[in-house]
């Protein structure tokens, strides 16, 4: 990847808010044979700026997964303004992806080591007919929620925890699994069920096998109180599911 040259401009950073629909796109990061949104991202960046710096994602989010916020840092010595940036950016992206900020940040600022917390929600449409305006932005369950139930049962993930039940191994190296969920809602708005949890820090897979061991838990293949049991067991069989991607959005990145 060609850098810009530093001599003679003084270096920026800039922070870059975007918003994009996974629903064609095969997560953040650059892969060898599928498109990604860093890859329209450096792209566009390439057409206004003739060249693509040195750019940082706060997230490596899955193939299908969408995102209300996200954000990247982005060095340059171009003199662009961030407005005429923000514009530039919106015409040569996919309709699929929409940068909605551009703002100049201090120099030690990082997408991703800055962030202080993430919150995701994770969106169910609960019919008994599927609807086609939501394929590939919401899971279709047709059988019903007891929302409360739910909400009562998620109260175990709050706080400080070992969450190896609750993580996809890969061949990513293993480190410290403890993360600190700050909250955790099940809630109903109209046809929709919406889960939310706000965390310090979230594990691969981690939000997707939560929904997925509550779902279990609604359809009664695991009890209500479950949940601490699975956590202590630090063991990836002992949770439910992992859901599928298609209802998961990066909702906000706190800094």
């Amino acid at each position: 990847m060609q850098c810009i040259s530093t001599s003679g401009s003084e270096i920026r950073n800039l922070k870059i808010t975007i918003s994009y629909s996974g629903k064609d796109l095969h997560g953040w990061q650059i892969q060898k044979n599928a498109m990604t949104v860093q890859q329209h991202f450096q792209e566009a960046v390439k057409q206004v700026l003739g060249l693509v710096p040195d750019i940082k994602g706060c997230s490596r989010t899955d193939t299908g997964v969408h995102a209300n916020m996200y954000v990247i840092s982005m060095k340059t010595n171009h003199k662009i303004t961030c407005e005429r940036l923000k514009a530039a950016l919106n015409r040569y992206l996919p309709l699929c992806i929409v940068v909605n900020d551009v703002c100049e940040v201090d120099i030690d600022f990082h997408a991703r080591y800055s962030a202080k917390g993430k919150r995701y929600v994770y969106k169910i449409l609960n019919t008994e007919v599927r609807d086609p305006f939501c394929d590939g932005y919401a899971l279709h369950y047709r059988y019903p929620i007891d929302v409360d139930m739910l909400n009562s049962a998620s109260q175990a993930y709050v706080g400080k925890h070992d969450f190896t039940s609750f993580c996809t191994l890969d061949k990513r190296e293993m480190g410290d699994m403890c993360r600190t969920v700050k909250s955790f809602s099940v809630r109903r708005e109209g046809k929709f069920v919406y889960m939310t949890v706000e965390a310090d820090g979230f594990l691969y897979n981690m939000v997707r096998i939560m929904v997925g061991t509550l779902l279990k838990i609604q359809q009664g293949k695991l009890s209500a109180d479950s949940i601490p049991d699975i956590i202590a067991q630090k063991n990836r069989k002992a949770a439910g599911p992992t859901a599928p991607p298609c209802g998961l959005y990066l909702d906000e990145v706190f800094y």
